[in-house]
Parts: structure tokens; sequence; C-alpha cells
């Protein structure tokens, strides 16, 4: 990048960051990605509806919310792979056309040589016609090479084509794993995961954990305060969860407000203090809403955790864990229940 370039780019952040201040938005990346591109003008269709917007009233978080969903929101991971299948055919068909080419012209070049083969063989050759299969010869020659030329560069061009493709496929692998609200692991990738580390557990004979969690109340949160808000708060018990597991844990979505660890290598008694910590750090956090710097009060969240026995499938795994997290909500949400406190029917006040 030049540095007018640089310079460039920095006036355009800077009007963006001047942008999400007079519409009192949050900075999100996504609502900083919204207004850097209006500032940039690459958009003009999304620079109309903004100015429409600035023009007819004021800016909130749910307008640019929709806008960035319906401007810059990445494609479904289903048009991507569409979109990357598609290139790799376009690729594939130029270099069949390339080989086809060469093919021909190698033909063409046998068919040459045979000639001269038999030309040769005759009693009758003079200079002429020997000085005349000679240039033929020459002529063919140099339009192979240049038919090879060209496949190489074909298939140069074609090999680096297939490792972008191949990139971008493992882009879109890891983004269809991802909750995209809460930049997690989703169900899938959940399920994928606890899949394997059950297989490995049972195999080695490791230790493996399943943490269950639920955010209390959400309904009523969400209700009260509206989604936007509460899409703000799977944001962040998402990043509390992330932030304080480690190493091979997976921390996943599991479905509209619960939330799931996978554990390996971790026993009960450290699932469990884990979970402690995390719920002591969800409560920790007091909410503000940013645009009236209104006090939301606390969140939050229950948690079940079970751990793994040599006949347990995934899905009896996750029936035990999801009873103690049933039995922690039952007692009064915000606490932690394990297995061992289930099987003796006993859950602290």
């Amino acid at each position: 990048m030049s540095e007018q370039e640089f310079r460039r780019a920095l006036g355009y952040a800077n009007s963006a960051i001047d942008l999400l201040k007079r519409a009192t938005i949050p900075p999100y990346p996504q609502f900083y990605e919204l207004l850097y591109t209006y500032a940039t003008g690459v958009n003009p269709a999304l620079n109309a509806r903004v100015n429409a917007i600035f023009r007819d009233g004021h800016a909130t978080a749910d307008i640019a919310e929709r806008l960035y969903n319906e401007f810059l929101r990445s494609q479904d991971a289903n048009e991507r792979i569409s979109s990357v299948s598609e290139r790799m055919s376009h690729r594939i068909a130029a270099i069949h056309d390339a080989i086809d080419t060469t093919m021909t012209t190698a033909n063409a070049y046998s068919a040459t040589l045979q000639v001269a083969s038999g030309d040769l063989g005759s009693d009758q050759l003079n200079d002429a016609r020997l000085r005349e299969l000679a240039n033929a010869l020459l002529d063919e020659t140099r339009r192979m090479q240049d038919a090879n030329h060209r496949l190489e560069l074909n298939l140069a061009a074609s090999r680096e084509d297939i490792e972008a493709l191949q990139r971008d496929l493992d882009d879109v692998r890891r983004e269809a794993l991802l909750d995209p609200l809460t930049k997690i692991n989703n169900r899938k990738a959940f399920d994928d995961g606890l899949l394997r580390s059950v297989a490995r557990a049972a195999e080695h004979g490791d230790h493996l954990c399943l943490m269950l969690i639920d955010i209390d109340h959400f309904k009523r949160f969400n209700d009260t305060w509206g989604h936007q808000t509460g899409d703000q708060v799977l944001r962040l018990v998402a990043m509390t969860i992330k932030s304080n597991i480690k190493g091979k844990d997976i921390a996943a979505r599991y479905g509209g407000e619960e939330f799931a660890a996978i554990l390996p290598d971790t026993d009960l008694e450290g699932a469990v203090i884990l979970a402690d910590n995390i719920r002591k750090a969800i409560q920790a956090k007091e909410l503000l809403k940013r645009s009236t710097n209104e006090k939301l009060g606390r969140v939050t969240a229950s948690f079940g955790v079970a751990t793994f026995r040599p006949d347990d499938t995934p899905s009896t795994l996750v029936e035990r864990a999801d009873r103690c997290l049933y039995a922690a909500k039952h007692a009064g949400r915000n606490k932690v229940v394990s297995e061992i406190e289930l099987q003796g029917d006993i859950v602290a006040a």
C-alpha cells in the first residue's frame, strides 16, 4: 500500500468512527465495517440508504444491524460452496482445453515426423527437398514448443487458482462450523467434537467432562430490553465461556440461550471449578445500554456438569448433563450442579 492509499484508508476509518459516535451506535466490528464501507463510497446502494436515514431521522443499532445483514453479511455457506465449485469447474475446463490443444499439436507433429521419416528414406531425396523437410520439422517443433509452453503456463495458473480455491473452501468449512452471532462453535461443530471426544475417551480411558450452560430468565430479558440487547448478552456469555477454557476444550452455542463446553482431559472436580469460575465471571458483568447509559442489571446462568463413563455415548452424556442443568435451574438458578450432587439428590441452596 502506498502512503497516499494509507492516508486515504486512515481518513475513511476516522470518518467511520465519527459516524459511529454521531449516530450513538455501539462500536461493534460489524457496525464499524458498515460505516467504513459507507465512508469509502464503494457501495452506492448502501450509501443511498444511509443518507436517507440520516436525512429523515436518527440511526439506531437496530437499523445498523438490518443494514449490515442486507448489504455486508457474508454469503450463506452453501452459496459460497457453490461459487467455489463453479470456479473449480471453469478452471478444470480450461485445463482440459489446454491439454486438448497440446494433444492436437502433438498429433500434427507426430504426423509430420512420419512423413519426414518416409521422405528421408527415399532414394530421390535432393538438397532442396532436404531443406524443405528440415524447415517443416523446425516449424512443427516450434509450434510444439509453443503449445507446451502455453500448457505449462496454464497449469501453473491453475495450480495457483486451485490453491486459492482450497483456501476459500477451508474458510467456508470453518465458517460453517461457527455460530454467526456469537462467533463460537455452532451445534454441528459441537456434535462432531463430542463424538470425537467420546471416542477418544473410550479408547484411551482419558477424563472427559461436558458442561451445559443456560442463561437465566433470558426470554424475560429479551422481552424487556429487546432482541438487539439480547444478542449482545449472548455474545457476552459466549466470550466469557471461550475466554475461560483452553487447550483442546470446545465452547459451542448449543441452541437459543444454551451453551456447552466439551472438556477433554478434565475430571469432574476440575470441571465443576471451571463452571463456577465462568458462573462468577458472567454474574460479575453489569450490563449497560450504550445508547442511553441505562443500567440493565446483571445476567446469571445455570450450569450442569457430567463426566464420561466407559459405557457412555454422546447422547447419554448429554442427557446426564442436561438433567444436572435442569436441577440447577430448579434449585433457584445461578448454580452449578454436577452429576455427583444429582446422584445424591443434593442441590445446594
